[in-house]
């Protein structure tokens, strides 16, 4: 008999994450070949594909799509050697069968008998939605939604027209991320402004030398810089709270909060920003940026951040408190939108170009003296020649 290979789901999982099946792109019976692309999981912070192991004959599917699996779990298996057609289906493949075992203990996902148990709910009332009828979590929740009032009544006494629009696996594994994150960390946020002229100036005179060297010199690269003299300035703010000690990382790997057109979220890290210079820091802030736009991050590209920039002012933002932090990590900066303001300088009212930026911390690992230390420095960095 031909071997069966485990589909194990790689344990360098994205800090924080949750992990969801998205899509099984063979099914059981197909022949795949070794690196072949068989499914994809989706985090709230990026997409990732798990490749074939091995060649032979996809022989088992252990998690669903819309299932939540962990870090090292068995969501498959392969029989190596055997030819298309030789393998059947371990799921019942008609209707009826499937309802009658798609509920059994041994076929429900631990995630789904916790929400059957949670709302005192048989299995068999469920319908499966799943490969082979398999009953998933959003089928769980389908029903449950299903089984509420239609909601508040209008003054006629009629009930409110609504429609449903059923999450992403993206939106959903964001969604529990940042419940998580208030739940573990107290948030508290300080508030700065800034006036950028002195970088626009500089921008202007340089940033035809950075496009001959193949580099957009943008605002964000400036940040990032400020960003790190702050966080020499308080380290603290580049760390992790453990309930023994709190680590402080050596090096600054910054995570650039990128919108995407779907409506997500992703986070690409610019690693050891401390050793580079504006120039190296433009590049790498490009690079990422095209690729998550493009859907060309790898795993490794949303890893091992220590600290967050959210620049929330490119969609009109002026201000953002608090700004969820990215856990495990300790501080999040917020950047608002570029105003021309009149503020007043040497006793003259002029107009400047000026920010809101935030400090979101863990109020556990740092307080109000060390957040506004950090934001002094942010500012003195930023209005260098202002």
């Amino acid at each position: 008999m031909a071997d069966l290979i485990d589909i194990v789901l790689p344990a360098d999982q994205t800090e924080g994450t949750t992990n969801v099946v998205g899509q099984w792109f063979k099914a059981v019976g197909d022949r795949v070949e070794t690196n072949d692309p068989l499914l994809e999981i989706i985090t709230d912070k990026v997409t990732v594909e798990i490749a074939a192991p091995a060649g032979g004959v996809l022989s088992e599917v252990l998690a669903a799509e819309g299932e939540h699996v962990e870090p090292g779990q068995i969501v498959g298996r392969i029989q190596a050697g055997a030819m298309a057609g030789t393998v059947r289906p371990a799921a019942p493949t008609s209707p009826a069968l499937a309802a009658s075992t798609a509920g059994s203990a041994e076929e429900l996902s631990p995630a789904v008998r916790r929400l059957l148990k949670e709302h005192g709910l048989e299995a068999s009332r469920v319908t499966g939605s799943g490969r082979g009828g398999r009953i998933t979590v959003e089928d769980v929740e389908a029903y449950l939604a299903g089984a509420q009032a239609r909601g508040p009544a209008g003054g006629d006494g009629a009930a409110i027209s609504s429609h449903r629009v059923p999450h992403s696996a993206m939106r959903r594994s964001i969604a529990e991320h940042m419940v998580r994150s208030l739940h573990v960390a107290p948030h508290v946020t300080t508030v700065f402004e800034a006036d950028l002229s002195g970088i626009q100036s500089h921008r202007e005179q340089h940033k035809a030398e950075f496009e001959a060297q193949g580099a957009k010199l943008t605002l964000t690269a400036y940040f990032v810089r400020a960003t790190v003299e702050a966080i020499r300035a308080v380290p603290e703010a580049n760390s992790r709270w453990h309930d023994d000690a709190l680590e402080v990382w050596d090096d600054i790997n910054i995570g650039i909060a990128t919108a995407l057109g779907a409506g997500g979220i992703i986070v690409p890290v610019l690693r050891k920003a401390q050793d580079l210079d504006l120039l190296a820091t433009a590049r790498g802030l490009q690079d990422l940026t095209d690729r998550a736009r493009g859907g060309g991050l790898e795993p490794k590209d949303v890893q091992h951040g220590t600290f967050t920039i959210s620049n929330h002012g490119v969609s009109g933002s002026l201000v953002a408190t608090p700004i969820i932090i990215n856990q495990p990590q300790s501080a999040i900066l917020g950047i608002g939108k570029l105003q021309q303001r009149p503020v007043v300088i040497g006793g003259e009212l002029q107009v400047r170009p000026m920010i809101y930026v935030t400090l979101t911390i863990d109020h556990r690992v740092l307080d109000g003296f060390s957040a506004n230390a950090f934001l002094s420095r942010w500012v003195e960095t930023i209005e260098w020649s202002s």
